[in-house]
Order: structure tokens, then C-alpha cells, then sequence
């Protein structure tokens, strides 16, 4: 049980928020000491983290926020041992559905309390910036871009919408991917989209790599390659409903580095967009920090 923790919130977060959190803390003063503190920028973020010591770190926040902090951690050099534990306030909450933690504030506030640490995998660029969740290219990223358009109306539905858009002009990307130095693809072959799955799904809820987890040591690597343009449809028109896999031009791999490279790319790493790009290598740091999660 932990007994001193450290609740990071967003400076910014409205009223429902608000709420969730005040519904948090009534749970989690129960059992520990509990400093809460509202970042609004990196900056804040790291002034708090420099008092953490040896707290538990809770995060208030979606996916971003836990990106966010978990980012901050590792370049600091502090995350190797660290223990964070997640409240899910944010649209997708993608990672805390991977995790299996409750989408209830208090009900996840009493996981914090009484649940078990398990190790947790991370992902790393040569550039040092992580991803805690999944990162993915071409009709991923793009569908993500349209969707945060919609997000901020519509909530978690704004990323199908963006796939559904993304589909009536798809990408084509010609790249190499190379996962653990073998060649899955090459530029000669046109990609509609690569996905690199810490978790099993981003969106809210779409499992674009449905058998991935965080704490095995690897990451599942999704590469669609649907060559005309009524295969690329359909394989977009699946991708909102989970569909995807039964397209026969996707595979799914596992391994430890992935490596990307050709024709220019963004990235969308947990809801951040980065790019355009012509290469980039993934690895998996195994058991890179500690979560916490139900008791099985």
C-alpha cells in the first residue's frame, strides 16, 4: 500500500475534472498523505518532479499527461525504479485501458491504494523522446491530426471520425521497416501505415495492435501495405471499429527495435504530433519503471 504519494493534475483541466479529482482524493486520504500539484508546462512539471524523492507518482490525466511526466522522468535520469500510478481523466485513456485500470476516478484511486507494481516496458527514439502507449505513421498519424480537430467537440469520437476522413484520401508512404534488423518492408512496396504497440489501442478504444502489453519486453509492430485504392478504403473503413486485422494485407510482428526510414513521415507518439521525418528507431527499454495495476 502506498503511503506517501505525489497527485500531478493539469493546471488547465475544467470542472468535470475538477470534480473527478476531488472524488480521487476522497479515496486516496484514506490511506496515504497525499500533495496535490497543478503543472501547466515542462517546466512547472520538472520543478515538481524535483520534490518527488521517493513518492509514488500519481498522474491525473489521459494519455499525454502520463507521456508527459513519464517523459520527464526519463530525461532527467529518474525513472529507472520509479513507481507511477495513473488516474484516468483524459479522452482515450488508451494506456489505463491496456492497464485494465477503472475509467472511474474513485474506482482508480483504489487501485493506487491497493493494487500490485508491476514492471513496465518503455518505449525510446535515438532522440530520447518516449512513448509509453504506441506510436504509429502514415494513416495513423494522419488520422490522428483530423481527429484532434474533432476531439475537443466530440470527445473520443473524434478519432473515427478522423480515420473515416483520412480514408477518402489516404496516405502512401514509401519507407523501409526493419524490426529487430530483419526487413518487414521495403521502399519498393507502398505503406499505408506502420503502428509500434507498447498498449493495444489508441483512439479511445481502437485496438490497432489488440494482443500488446506493456510488460513483456516487446512491442507489436502493425505494417499495412493494401496496394489500390478500394484496398486502402476498406482498410481504413475497418480501422474505427477494430476491424483492421482481418484486411489481408496487414501483419503484425513482434520484436524489440523497430527502424523506419524513406520517404518523409510524421509520427504520432501517445496523441503528440512530431515530424515530418525520413527515419526513425524505436526500442523497448523491458521493465523500464514500475506501474500500478489491479490485483489479478
Amino acid at each position: 500500500m502506498a503511503t506517501r504519494l505525489l497527485l500531478i493534475t493539469n493546471g488547465g483541466a475544467g470542472t468535470a475534472d475538477r470534480e473527478a479529482v476531488d472524488a480521487a482524493l476522497a479515496v486516496l486520504r484514506e490511506h496515504a498523505e497525499v500533495e496535490v500539484v497543478a503543472t501547466s508546462s515542462p517546466e512547472e512539471l520538472d520543478d515538481v518532479l524535483d520534490t518527488a524523492a521517493e513518492r509514488t507518482v500519481v498522474v491525473a490525466g489521459g494519455d499525454g499527461s502520463v507521456h508527459a511526466v513519464v517523459q520527464a522522468l526519463h530525461t532527467r535520469g529518474d525513472l529507472t525504479g520509479r513507481t507511477l500510478a495513473l488516474i484516468p481523466l483524459g479522452t482515450g485513456n488508451d494506456f489505463a485501458r491496456t492497464l485494465g485500470l477503472p475509467l472511474d476516478a474513485a474506482e482508480a484511486a483504489r487501485v493506487v491504494t491497493g493494487g500490485v507494481t508491476r514492471p513496465t516496458d518503455l518505449v525510446v527514439d535515438e532522440d530520447g523522446q518516449v512513448t509509453v502507449n504506441s506510436v504509429h505513421l502514415g494513416a495513423g498519424a494522419e488520422a490522428g491530426k483530423r481527429g484532434a480537430r474533432w476531439k475537443e467537440r466530440l470527445g473520443r469520437v473524434g478519432y473515427p471520425i478522423g480515420a473515416l476522413q483520412t480514408a477518402l484520401n489516404p496516405p502512401s508512404l514509401r519507407v523501409r521497416v526493419e524490426v529487430d534488423d530483419a526487413v518487414v518492408v521495403d521502399v519498393d512496396q507502398p505503406v499505408l501505415m506502420v503502428a509500434v504497440g507498447n498498449g493495444a489501442s489508441v483512439g479511445g478504444g481502437t485496438e490497432l495492435t489488440p494482443d500488446a502489453e506493456p510488460h513483456d519486453g516487446e512491442v507489436d509492430v502493425l505494417v499495412a501495405t493494401p496496394r489500390g485504392p478500394l484496398a486502402r478504403l476498406g482498410y481504413l473503413v475497418r480501422l474505427p471499429f477494430a476491424r483492421h486485422e482481418q484486411h489481408g494485407d496487414v501483419r503484425i510482428l513482434r520484436g524489440r527495435t523497430v527502424r523506419v526510414s524513406g520517404t518523409p513521415f510524421d509520427c504520432n507518439s501517445d496523441g503528440e504530433i512530431d515530424g515530418p521525418v525520413r527515419s526513425r528507431t524505436w526500442r523497448v527499454l523491458p521493465a523500464a519503471y514500475g506501474m500500478v495495476v489491479p490485483r489479478s
